[in-house]
């Protein structure tokens, strides 16, 4: 039995088992269980674990919505109940996004989308004092009738011209009205995973934005489309799951600039040119968690923008002010089930299926108003910001009349305003707009633009798509899970079976013992003649005739040994006959006779011993023999050995030469690259425009600026290549090298290649951040210390980095290091760093406790603009992080910059020559003054004067007017300029 279950048990074995696990390629051979049932059983259950496992995380998809309108349909209106499958089918021919074709068109041929019409309604504004007075004699130029949707414009008392509109809202509609009609249904496709837009477009002073950005504070009827938006988004998400994120911009003047963060001037506008989707990766996005946040964030928004006082409209928008939106949400995947039959049952096994994110953005446009000059009455640097705007506006139009007409040609790239709507007309986002008109018939050329611009709009139609991928992070954590329970149970059912080969193997041991128990007994019982008698036979013989043969061998010898006696004898009775002769002689010839047969027993035991020292002998050469070829085997071994030893040190020559020419190279690169620095440095140093150094004076992108945009990609390629062939860990160890100018070179290597943003995670996760640090403490070289600092000001740009290096004490070293600096350039990179640091709300107080305030005033002693323009940076974005966290009450009582004595030193340089400096220690006095505590200090120390002055005749209008805000709601600060007169 022991020996049929270890050579026929394998054939036995279902097919499943010769398989492995599709995802770890374990056995499954080894999870054989102690009965061929239960074997068939836990293989086929396993194997559908595994294959409903893979399925539901890489199977098709199918995502259906619904589709609303949020208003009476019509034939030209989207479909109530339209369900879409995503990627299975082809975009219809639509007359294309504004970005026209490219790769937005492409990525659109293999998503699926559902055709929506761009929804226009329209809002006649009620008149004002003014026009009642003015057109008191006159009917109003439009007539609304709301019931059919239609609007009527007057061209004289008896002619005029009917549009019809997806909503008319007539001037007694309430806000909550207009906010169901025309942004609650994108609302509810941004919440189903739909991008949206929401867009109100007219002349100056109709109403724009009262309709979109009335925040409602006195007044909780008069809310605007973005303050209920963001309701009913906080209503339909789950905190705990989902995220909401928010940017709120203004385009003002061609810049797209940000309204939470008014430093932030200039952000750029990044298109991927895959999907064609547009983003603003500089703009502040701020999580909202609450309703009362977000208004906070509308507030800080509005101060910023920027207005002005025209005949039209006493606080004219100047700015076309956008609002982001980005929903993350999380859709939990259903499970699927599997049925499979074995051994006549049916099981089901459930299928893991990976949670649905869905992403979508909605964007809340605010137009500014357009205008004719002669009636709005501008001038000076108004003018100018009407002549931009109405751009602005005409380049959208241009684009909208294009896609009205599927003209094959789309002038997005015109404007920066076009290139953010790309997505809103003809792109893949729902779309409403809402124009405003006013009654006047001053204003009916006006009023009959915006509704001619409304009905083109309604002509333009968007691909919708649902912007849904798969959580693959939780997929993967699930799969794990899943994984090791499979792995736990295939290790108890291997113990299973080992427990129970060994229970058959004991088993079998027990059996054959019994067997030859059984054996012996029977041995015993009967003779052993009749039960081995053909055995004993065959070897009675064969001993018998190899006894035979040794005795007669031994006879043999002796007969031979006798004869030689005999003969000797015979030859001493021959002798002795020659001597004696007498009767005596025979008598002693008969004892020699005898004598030699007495003998025989004597020579019979001399054979024997001789035979067993033969035999001892034979041993000890067989012995000797097997030791022998032992002893070549393990010089065989040891000579192959010391081949392998031998190929071993020849592959360590060969990898050492290999290693030194690598080394060469890279000591030749680094020299070459250090030259070119230096010849840029030298060029930089010789030229001293002011638009060089105020280039400089941000210290965001490189710790060396070239003079021309050549040399500038001549440096990147030489970094780049360098970067490609020798790699960063090798680059990381030249820091640490005892050549003083080996590592100089690498730092200036790390440095321009921490001026790229996408470096710098990387140098961070090899130790590069460790290693600069390190070279501020164990380097004495001042160009060491120059190019470290402005490395480690490059990857402080990041709030991750910022945090490693507070952790790692870094202001600290860097403190140490401005205190014995001389050079202005090293003095500028150590001001640089300990700036980007100052504006991290997180390390406020840990980075005055290590000094680093203490360090950024002890360096204006340089006086250099470019170290003085740094640290007024540093003062003004840590006076900017005073300030909010004193506006959402985390903080309280006076300045840190005023306890550590900065405040003498920033109202002696408020009116500095330098411009840099001077626009960062306005900012800073105008943070500084938003906070009550502070007013006492500033009073004293003559802030109020500067505050004053940059009111009046700073040349920036955000710094201005930021002033003049402060010092009017500022008690103590009104109080001081009525004493002072």
């Amino acid at each position: 039995f022991f020996f049929f279950f270890f050579f026929f048990f394998p054939t036995f074995l279902p097919s499943q088992f010769s398989r492995t696990l599709p995802l770890t390629g374990i056995p499954l051979a080894a999870t054989v269980a102690f009965s061929l049932s239960d074997l068939s059983r836990c293989s086929h259950s396993l194997t559908l674990d595994l294959a409903a496992m893979a399925t539901s995380a890489f199977g098709t998809t199918t995502a259906t919505s619904n589709y609303r309108n949020g208003g009476a349909a019509n034939a030209r209106n989207l479909p109530k109940n339209s369900s879409v499958k995503s990627k299975t089918g082809v975009r219809k021919s639509a007359p294309g996004s504004l970005g026209g074709g490219g790769a937005a068109s492409s990525s659109s041929k293999d998503d699926a989308g559902v055709p929506g019409r761009v929804r226009v309604a329209v809002r006649l504004r009620p008149r004002n004092a003014e026009e009642m007075v003015a057109d008191a004699d006159f009917a109003d130029c439009v007539e609304l009738q709301p019931e059919l949707k239609r609007l009527k414009l007057r061209k004289n008392n008896w002619d005029s011209d009917t549009y019809e509109f997806d909503e008319v809202l007539t001037e007694f509609a309430s806000q909550k009205r207009v906010y169901e009609v025309v942004a609650k249904p994108v609302v509810e496709s941004v919440l189903d995973g739909y991008n949206g837009t929401v867009m109100a477009y007219g002349q100056t002073g109709t109403g724009k934005t009262y309709t979109v950005g009335q925040l409602g504070d006195e007044d909780m009827a008069a809310r605007g489309i973005m303050v209920r938006a963001m309701e009913d988004i906080l209503a339909g998400v789950s905190l705990e799951t989902d995220s909401i994120s928010v940017s709120y911009m203004q385009l003002y003047m061609e810049t797209i600039q940000d309204l939470l963060d008014p430093t932030n001037d200039n952000i750029s506008i990044v298109e991927d040119h895959k999907t064609g989707d547009v983003s603003l990766p500089g703009a502040t996005q701020v999580e909202i968690r609450d309703h009362h946040s977000f208004l906070e964030i509308l507030k800080l928004g509005e101060d910023h923008r920027f207005a002005a006082n025209t005949k039209l409209n006493t606080e004219s928008s100047r700015s076309h002010a956008i609002l982001m939106v980005n929903l993350r949400r999380f859709v939990k995947g259903k499970d699927s089930a599997v049925s499979s039959e074995n051994s006549s049952s049916l099981q089901t096994v459930k299928s893991l299926k990976p949670s649905v994110v869905r992403k979508a953005k909605l964007v809340v446009v605010d137009l500014a108003g357009s205008e004719r000059i002669h009636k709005s009455g501008s001038e000076g640097h108004t003018l100018e910001e009407a002549k931009s705007i109405n751009l602005s506006l005409s380049a959208l139009g241009k684009c909208i009349n294009a896609l009205a007409e599927n003209s094959p040609h789309i002038p997005v790239r015109d404007s920066k305003l076009t290139r953010l709507l790309r997505d809103s007309f003809g792109g893949t986002a729902r779309t409403s707009l809402v124009i405003t008109v006013g009654p006047s018939p001053r204003h009916r050329g006006e009023t009959a633009s915006t509704i001619m611009f409304g009905q083109r709009a309604m002509k333009v139609e968007n691909m919708l798509k649902l912007k849904e991928e798969f959580d693959y992070k939780s997929l993967s954590r699930r799969l794990d899970i899943q994984l090791d329970k499979l792995i736990a149970e295939h290790e108890r059912q291997q113990k299973i079976f080992e427990d129970e080969i060994e229970r058959l193997t004991a088993e079998a041991e027990r059996q054959l013992s019994d067997a030859e128990r059984n054996y012996v007994q029977a041995l015993e019982g009967s003779s052993p003649l009749v039960l081995y008698w053909p055995c004993y036979v065959f070897c009675f013989q064969k001993e018998r005739s190899k006894y035979q043969k040794e005795y007669l061998e031994s006879i043999k010898k002796l007969e031979e040994k006798w004869i030689m006696n005999q003969r000797k004898s015979v030859n001493d009775e021959n002798k002795l006959r020659h001597k004696d002769v007498g009767s005596n002689v025979l008598p002693n010839a008969k004892e020699s006779k005898v004598a030699p047969m007495e003998e025989n027993p004597e020579m019979k035991k001399l054979l024997e011993k001789e035979t067993a020292h033969r035999k001892a002998v034979e041993e000890e050469v067989w012995t000797l023999k097997t030791q022998l070829a032992e002893s070549r085997r393990s010089e065989a071994l040891q000579s192959s050995e010391i081949v392998k030893l031998r190929k071993m040190l020849d592959d360590e020559a060969h990898q050492k030469e290999k290693l030194e020419m690598e080394i060469g190279k890279l000591q030749s690169h680094l020299l070459q690259l250090s030259v070119e620095a230096d010849e840029t440095r030298r060029q930089l140093d010789s030229g001293g425009s002011e638009e060089v150094l105020s280039g400089l004076d941000s210290l965001l992108h490189q710790p060396r600026q070239p003079q021309s945009d050549n040399s500038e990609t001549g440096d990147k390629e030489s970094v780049a290549k360098l970067f490609e062939q020798v790699g960063l860990h090798k680059i990381l160890s030249l820091l640490e090298a005892e050549d003083a100018d080996v590592r100089i070179h690498a730092v200036k290597v790390v440095a321009n290649l921490a001026a790229e943003e996408a470096n710098q995670e990387k140098i961070v996760e090899a130790g590069g951040l460790t290693s600069l640090l390190k070279l501020l403490i164990s380097s004495e070289d001042e160009t060491i210390h120059r190019v470290a600092a402005g490395a480690i000001a490059n990857l402080a740009m990041s709030e991750t980095n910022q945090e490693l290096i507070m952790a790692q004490g870094g202001v600290r070293l860097l403190s140490n290091t401005a205190s014995s600096a001389e050079d202005p350039q090293t003095l500028r990179m150590v001001a640089g760093a300990i700036a980007n640091l100052c504006g991290n709300d997180k390390l406020q107080m840990k980075l005055r406790g290590e000094g680093g305030i203490k360090a950024l005033l002890g360096m204006v002693r340089c006086r250099h603009p470019d170290v003085l323009s740094q640290v007024a940076r540093g003062i003004a974005n840590f006076a900017k992080c005073e300030s909010r966290a004193s506006a959402q009450g985390v903080k309280a009582g006076r300045s840190l910059l005023i306890e550590d004595g900065a405040l003498p030193w920033i109202v002696q340089n408020a009116n500095n020559e330098a411009a840099s400096v001077r626009r960062h220690i306005e900012l800073a006095l105008c943070h500084l003054a938003q906070h009550e505590a502070n007013s006492r200090d500033m009073i004293n120390g003559g802030a109020v004067w500067e505050m004053v002055r940059i009111s009046r005749d700073c040349p920036r209008e955000d710094i201005r007017s930021l002033a003049h805000r402060t010092l009017t709601s500022s008690h103590s600060f009104q109080a001081e300029m009525r004493r002072l007169g």
